[in-house]
């Protein structure tokens, strides 16, 4: 580093802040920019990470690895290899190749001691409602019009049919927009519950937006024509074109997501960066006037201690509330709207079971077991949101091969019971719950653990309607780039905060003030490739 190194103080070691500080480094001379990540956790990764607890890993929320974005594939390519037992064909965005097998390295920095193992694997996510399983999304096959019930089946068709011909004008909130794609029938059976589980409000509260980010075109339509089309398909890697909720197969790295980030967090401190943990940004120093950041100061998480460090750029992918609050002389406007956002926190109990009760399938070590990735737990009389089985994320993921680990996932806000129970209390509810809607026995039990997230999802309601005003504000600062989810405030998915960060990292290179590069990522389907 010489002593002209500028430094880029960046809020976070998540997908986002370690992408940003691994691409200014790559896109820059040696010793131009130095990043500094300040990571308030005992771990690099943010919501990506993966938590080790007795050698059984928790994916929390789970991260399929697969994008529509060209860069991010090659990216992730770059820091794993592939360990497929034969040559396999994948596709992205009508390109393909051949990769081969657990020798073959899809990376130049194969032999830098930092690679680790891709694997591919099948998706399969259900619903579970009425004490049975349901396609995901919901197909019409004969096993969905059984368990429906005739009856059902068709006031959905005709509720479908009836939204087609007068649909809503102007789509509001969220309910407006799925009754559109799927009919007012389909909606109240399958999304309502369900999403007003997730965001603990109603529908008819929360934005069009979060529809359009997180459903995007997928339809019943787009549905009937994936489940026709999908018998003729090969077992290639197809994602162009293909709506993230349908895509049947992705990448995983074996030891799951926090593994990638690891290797990314060695090279970047290899490279000159530096990651410190148990640290957070808890001030800053800015020069209104001329609109910087210029300070940054720094807490320890343990100790309490603070210190100061100097700022040429300033990257945050902390929530935008607690920016906010560091800006003193933010105009009273700015700070209202950023009091309003809202946020919805996630806790998961990690299970370790015999075996699951209700399967009609064994592994290849004879556990009673599921083939589901995630089941979608839609019963009304239970507050458990999702349930993931970590053992066909990876078999890596689980210490011994013979027991089950789940995931269940729970939806709530900090001041809620969930959130403040005793982690005894609520280990006893979850798997109460679990028992109780006939998918485990609780004498199957071996052992848990309790996992809580902040602030995971980043809401579209509350003061979100008047979000303008935060982005206006914060673009004005010409050395302040906000990435990531949290950062922006929107419900990305890893590979769009890693997009965002990407065009972060090319604006401090290159000079750039315009931001409309960053704030436009996952608002249309191809992330700003190149067409």
């Amino acid at each position: 580093m010489t002593d002209q190194a500028k430094n880029i103080i960046i809020a976070g070691a998540g997908p986002a802040g370690l992408t940003l500080a691994y691409e200014v480094l790559q896109q820059s001379d040696t010793g131009t920019y130095t990043p500094k990540l300040f990571e308030q956790d005992v771990q690099v990764g943010g919501i990506s990470k993966t938590v080790n607890y007795k050698g059984n890993r928790m994916d929390i929320g789970g991260h399929r690895f697969f994008s529509k974005s060209d860069w991010v594939m090659d990216w992730w390519a770059s820091h794993m290899s592939y360990d497929f037992a034969e040559e396999t064909e994948i596709s992205y965005q009508n390109k393909t190749r051949v990769i081969g097998g657990s020798d073959d390295q899809s990376s130049d920095d194969a032999n830098d001691g930092l690679m680790g193992k891709m694997l591919l694997r099948n998706r399969l996510s259900r619903i579970y409602f009425l004490r049975k399983f349901f396609d995901y999304p919901v197909s019409l096959s004969l096993e969905t019009i059984v368990n429906l019930g005739p009856i059902r089946m068709v006031r959905i068709g005709v509720a479908y049919v009836w939204s087609n011909i007068f649909p809503i004008r102007e789509e509001k909130n969220l309910e407006d927009f799925l009754i559109n794609r799927f009919g007012k029938t389909l909606y109240k059976t399958f999304f309502k519950d369900y999403t007003e589980k997730v965001w603990g409000i109603e529908c008819d509260q929360i934005s069009a937006e979060w529809g359009a980010q997180r459903i995007k075109g997928l339809s019943i339509i787009s549905a009937l024509k994936h489940a026709l089309f999908s018998r003729f398909q090969t077992n290639s890697f197809r994602q162009k074109g293909v709506e993230t909720s349908l895509i049947e197969k992705f990448l995983y790295p074996q030891f799951g997501p926090g593994q990638m980030w690891e290797i990314v967090a060695s090279k970047v401190q290899n490279q000159g960066g530096s990651i410190t943990l148990q640290q957070r940004v808890t001030d800053l120093e800015v020069d209104y006037d001329n609109k910087r950041i210029t300070k940054v100061e720094i807490e320890d998480v343990q100790s309490g201690d603070r210190h100061w460090q100097d700022c040429d750029y300033f990257v945050s992918t902390m929530p935008m509330k607690f920016l906010t609050r560091m800006m003193d002389q933010a105009p009273e406007e700015v700070k209202e709207v950023s009091e309003g956002l809202v946020y919805r926190d996630f806790i998961t109990l990690g299970v370790l079971l015999k075996k699951l009760k209700k399967s009609k399938y064994t592994d290849d070590s004879g556990v009673n077991m599921l083939p589901d990735n995630w089941i979608y737990i839609q019963e009304p009389d239970v507050q458990l949101g999702r349930l993931q089985i970590f053992n066909n994320w990876s078999p890596h993921l689980v210490a011994d091969e013979n027991t089950v680990w789940l995931g269940l996932e729970y939806f709530c806000n900090e001041e809620d019971d969930l959130w403040t129970m005793s982690e005894e209390d609520f280990t006893k509810l979850a798997i109460s719950e679990l028992e109780s809607i006939g998918l485990i026995d609780a004498e199957d039990v071996l052992d848990h653990t309790v996992h809580k997230v902040e602030k995971t999802y980043p809401a579209y309601f509350g003061s979100f309607d008047k979000f303008h005003v935060l982005r206006d504000y914060f673009d004005g600062f010409e050395n302040l780039f906000l990435v990531g989810r949290n950062g922006m405030h929107r419900y990305n998915n890893q590979d769009h905060s890693m997009l965002t960060a990407r065009y972060a990292a090319e604006a401090i290179v290159s000079g750039e003030i315009d931001r409309d590069k960053i704030w436009d990522v996952n608002v249309d389907d191809d992330y700003h490739e190149e067409k």
